[in-house]
């Protein structure tokens, strides 16, 4: 793909935004936001189904080469939660620390201190709204969900994520080092080398 083309990245969601940015930093992205696009409606039951609904709605509204996201956090302890709703596990308009505080009380409802968990992104990108072979990629990254809150990077669940190793928040590493190894880095990663081949 050429480098120079414009791509839309169909997200709002700015700690996305900022974390993609850094991860296609060879192409030239832009922000359905910058564009006036509204959110595309998620009411797919797979995170892939909802990385297509927000494809597709920003390749129609745009008209550009699309790549979206959806991603979360799983707990299968938990009955697989929060999953595709981990944006608003706490209701529509819930805060990331609405969304912390509602993992931490099914937590201590359980008289747990950790759950094992997972980080997942998949990522689609479309030619156009009606493209009938779209890019995709994952990636996912272990760890556990803790009661305990720690770091002050990252977004998200990123303060209650512990990683397997080293034994650390996701909020307490360097973006740097988070760019390399996260569910969406590597998504990111595998997602550019299909780009490659086109």
């Amino acid at each position: 793909m050429e480098e120079s083309k414009k791509i839309l990245l169909a997200t709002s969601n700015q700690g996305k935004l900022k974390e993609f940015k850094k991860l296609f930093n060879k192409l030239d992205l832009i922000c359905q936001t910058d564009l006036g696009i509204d959110d595309a409606v998620e009411d797919g039951m797979t995170f892939f189904e909802n990385a297509l609904k927000k494809a597709r709605h920003g390749a129609k509204e745009s008209k550009l080469f699309t790549v979206a996201d959806d991603s979360g956090l799983v707990v299968p302890g938990l009955n697989f939660e929060p999953g595709i709703y981990s944006a608003r596990y706490a209701g529509e308009e819930a805060s990331d620390l609405d969304n912390r505080n509602k993992i931490i009380a099914e937590l201590k409802k359980r008289n747990l201190e950790s759950l094992p968990a997972y980080y997942v992104c998949v990522l689609v990108g479309i030619h156009s709204h009606d493209d009938p072979m779209p890019i995709y990629s994952s990636g996912q990254i272990h760890g556990k969900v803790s009661i305990k809150s720690d770091g002050e990077g990252g977004f998200g669940y990123d303060k209650i994520f512990y990683l397997e190793d080293p034994q650390t928040s996701m909020a307490s590493i360097s973006p740097e080092i988070k760019n390399t190894i996260s569910h969406r880095a590597l998504a990111a990663r595998s997602f550019l080398a299909e780009l490659e081949k086109i």
